[in-house]
């Protein structure tokens, strides 16, 4: 029995996977994560999120504040762990490219157009996962920072660059379409600004998830502008015009599988080495980086996570419908929502994604599309393991 064919009796698990500490804020234009709100790098002692203290601008503690933020503009975001920890793209010029031997691109964000207005807020979110009050959201620095029209001190806009195997076929370079930090995306023009009609299908299905128990991205805010955006809802020919709003969501992080299938792909194996390394040591306690089988239990842990969501995600009768594999956690969260559905009665052919023409990610074939995802992980660790830890 292979390593592979030994982890896949995981998908018949079903337990629930909650989130912890919470690094990145992520909305679907600007997609603005937060990486980190600790200067100093240190770790709280039950590696939850840190807290920010408002006695004083940037003293981080690893205890409860008793007053959230009223107001961003004391607040400080750094991302320069991710700065220090990987070669950033050497070329400023935003446009459509090829982009090697590097893990993010710097890009300028491009701002929502006004009137702007705050839609709908999560004041779970704001207040218990980013120690912001509520009242923070109706600041101008609030709607300016989530909507792509400032950034706030130490941030600097970087845009992810990953692969994915879309409908079962490698697609190359991809990248973070509507999902970058604080900046704008660089590689691909079809997704462009995100519509209200679609922004509040995802505020609200990632709140219903988190309080259904499911590990998943969280919603913190939903902001809308009058600013006109084409789109063919249908992919039918049929163009309409629509207003255009953003998103701003939370999770752990957004390395997704094509983060390292891209760089297996290009032969960048070093800059893979350093990704894997950093996602173990970020996010994976339990596998010591010293172990010279680090890989296969990452590798392990990512299988039984991804087979509990799924078995999660069945047992509510929720269908994903972009299962490509640039849509998969490394840390087994739901992410980019987009096509999604809920099953309203049985039927394993339920396929909510109107262009899924085959039916390849209809609800009754999940376990098997999270199979075939884990196997192309699989695949992308291969070139940093030993002979005799091959994975087949």
């Amino acid at each position: 029995m292979s390593y592979f064919q030994h982890y896949a009796f995981a998908f018949m698990a079903l337990h629930s996977h909650l989130l912890s500490r919470v690094t990145g804020i992520d909305s679907t234009e600007s997609q603005t994560k937060v990486l980190h709100f600790n200067k100093n790098d240190a770790r709280c002692s039950d590696d939850r999120h840190f807290y920010i203290n408002t006695t004083k601008k940037n003293n981080l503690s690893c205890s409860k504040t008793t007053e959230n933020l009223h107001s961003l503009d004391v607040l400080e975001i750094s991302s320069k762990r991710l700065l220090a920890a990987f070669p950033l793209d050497p070329v400023r010029e935003n446009s459509v490219r090829t982009v090697k031997n590097c893990v993010f691109s710097v890009a300028q964000p491009t701002p929502l157009k006004g009137p702007l207005k705050v839609a709908a807020v999560s004041k779970e979110v704001l207040e218990d996962i980013l120690d912001w009050d509520v009242s923070a959201a109706e600041t101008d620095d609030f709607i300016h920072f989530l909507s792509g029209g400032k950034l706030l001190p130490g941030s600097i806009p970087l845009a992810h660059r990953y692969g994915g195997h879309q409908f079962g076929v490698w697609a190359g370079q991809l990248g973070d379409g509507r999902a970058h930090l604080l900046g704008e995306y660089i590689n691909r023009n079809g997704d462009g600004r995100a519509v209200i009609r679609s922004s509040v299908r995802e505020f609200l299905c990632s709140e219903v998830m988190h309080y259904l128990g499911i590990p998943t991205s969280r919603a913190a805010s939903l902001i809308v502008s009058n600013e006109v955006v084409w789109r063919d809802q249908f992919y039918n020919g049929h163009v309409k015009k629509e207003k255009g709003a953003i998103v701003a969501r939370v999770a752990k992080s957004w390395f997704r599988i094509g983060s390292l299938e891209i760089l297996a792909s290009f032969g960048e194996i070093d800059l893979l080495r350093k990704l894997l390394n950093f996602v173990i040591d970020e996010h994976f306690p339990s596998v010591h980086a010293s172990d010279s089988d680090k890989y296969l239990d990452f590798f392990s842990r990512v299988v039984t996570d991804t087979a509990n969501l799924i078995a999660l995600w069945m047992s509510v009768g929720f269908a994903h419908g972009v299962c490509n594999t640039d849509n998969f956690s490394l840390l087994s969260i739901t992410i980019d929502y987009g096509p999604f559905g809920f099953m309203e009665s049985y039927n394993p052919n339920f396929v909510p994604n109107t262009s899924d023409d085959e039916g390849r990610y209809k609800i009754g074939n999940q376990a098997n599309t999270g199979m075939y995802n884990l196997d192309k992980l699989r695949e992308a660790l291969n070139p940093v393991l030993d002979t005799s830890q091959q994975l087949s």
